[in-house]
């Protein structure tokens, strides 16, 4: 099975810990080597926020107990990218 080089989240959070705050903690999981967050909505109570991660081989169930030890639940993953070399998902010159 090739590792999984990236994943993109759809990530509802609470207010605290301040997202830079979410994200640091978020690189500290185990087999993640890059985190970058995006705030998507930000209501009375919660955030929506789209969570990049990058690393080597990411491990799908640490990232998810890592998430929910800051409060946050994963809504949906969006995008997973395997191989030796990850495909960016954009459309070759040929489409």
């Amino acid at each position: 099975m090739l590792p999984v080089r990236r994943l993109v989240l759809d990530v509802l959070k609470p207010h605290e810990p301040p997202l830079p705050e979410f994200t640091t903690q978020l690189s500290d999981a185990e087999s993640v080597e890059g985190v970058s967050a995006s705030l998507l909505e930000h209501d009375k109570e919660v955030q929506n926020v789209e969570v990049t991660l990058s690393g080597e081989a990411l491990t799908y169930e640490s990232i998810e107990e890592a998430v929910e030890a800051l409060g946050g639940t994963v809504h949906s993953v969006d995008q997973v990218a395997c191989g030796e070399l990850a495909a960016d998902g954009r459309p070759s010159e040929d489409d």
